[in-house]
C-alpha cells in the first residue's frame, strides 16, 4: 500500500500552462532523489481539460499532423513524451501522474498496464467493455474487428529516474471532429471515440472523474489521499 497522493483538478487549463506545472513538479522529485536518494514530496496527479491542442511525442511524424488542421484552431505543441500525436480539448479528462515508481515498487511497464485498468474498469461500470490492443498503448473498444476497432483513451508517458510526467486523455464528451486533422497516435486504419458517442448522449464529467480518482486509488492500492479542486470547476 503506498501512503500519501495527491489529485488535483484544476479545471480547463491551455496545454502549454499545464505542462509548466507538470515539468515543476517533476523537476521538484527528480532533485528531492537526486540529494536525498528518495523524493520526499507526495507523488501527484494533475487532472484537468484542455483548451483545444494537438500535441506530438518525441518520436512522432509531423506528417500525421494534416494540412487542414491549420484550419480548426487548436495550438500545437511538440512534447517530451512517448507516443505520436494526439488532440486534447474541452469534455476530455487529461490526466498527469507525476509518481516515483521506485517509491510505489513498481515497473513503467506495470505502471503503464495499471493505467490502462483504471479506464477499463471506469468503462466497465458504464456497460463498454474496454480492452488492451497489442503493440499499441491505450484502453480500445472492439480489439477483435479490425473494421470497428477505436481507442477511447489514449496514453503517453515519460520517465527519468523512474519519476513519471505526462499521462492519460480518456474522451468522455470530447468533439471528436478534431482527429479528423489528423492520424490519432500515427495510425491511419483506426477510429477514435467518446463515452457520449458510445453511449447516445454527453455525460456528466465530474462524475467519471471521480470514478477514475476511486479506481485509480483501487488499482495502485493508495492509501491517505488528498483531492485538491479550484473554487470555480468547469463541468
Amino acid at each position: 500500500m503506498v501512503d500519501g497522493f495527491v489529485f488535483e483538478y484544476i479545471g480547463l487549463k491551455s496545454y502549454g500552462e499545464v505542462l509548466e506545472m507538470q515539468e515543476a513538479y517533476f523537476n521538484l522529485l527528480l532533485d528531492e532523489k537526486s540529494k536525498n536518494g528518495k523524493s520526499s514530496s507526495p507523488d501527484k496527479m494533475f487532472l484537468c481539460q484542455h483548451l483545444p491542442v494537438y500535441t506530438l511525442g518525441k518520436n512522432g511524424d509531423e506528417s500525421n499532423l494534416l494540412p487542414q488542421a491549420k484550419q480548426s484552431g487548436a495550438e500545437f505543441f511538440h512534447t517530451s513524451r512517448g507516443g505520436d500525436i494526439t488532440y486534447h480539448g474541452p469534455g476530455q479528462l487529461v490526466g498527469y501522474p507525476i509518481i516515483d515508481l521506485e517509491r510505489m515498487n513498481i515497473g513503467l511497464a506495470k505502471y503503464i498496464e495499471n493505467i490502462e485498468q483504471v479506464i477499463i474498469e471506469v468503462l466497465n461500470e458504464y456497460g463498454i467493455t474496454g480492452k488492451r490492443l497489442e503493440k499499441a498503448s491505450g484502453v480500445w473498444l472492439d480489439v477483435g474487428d479490425p473494421a470497428k476497432v477505436r481507442k477511447i483513451c489514449a496514453l503517453g508517458i515519460r520517465s527519468s529516474r523512474f519519476v513519471t510526467m505526462h499521462g492519460f486523455a480518456f474522451n468522455i464528451n470530447t468533439d471528436l471532429s478534431y482527429f479528423n486533422h489528423i492520424n490519432p497516435c500515427g495510425f491511419t486504419d483506426k477510429g477514435v471515440t467518446s463515452m457520449q458517442k458510445e453511449l447516445g448522449e454527453k455525460q456528466y464529467f465530474m462524475h467519471i472523474t471521480e470514478r477514475v480518482i476511486n479506481r485509480f486509488k483501487q488499482v495502485f492500492d493508495l492509501n491517505n489521499t488528498q483531492l485538491i479542486l479550484p473554487l470555480q470547476r468547469n463541468d
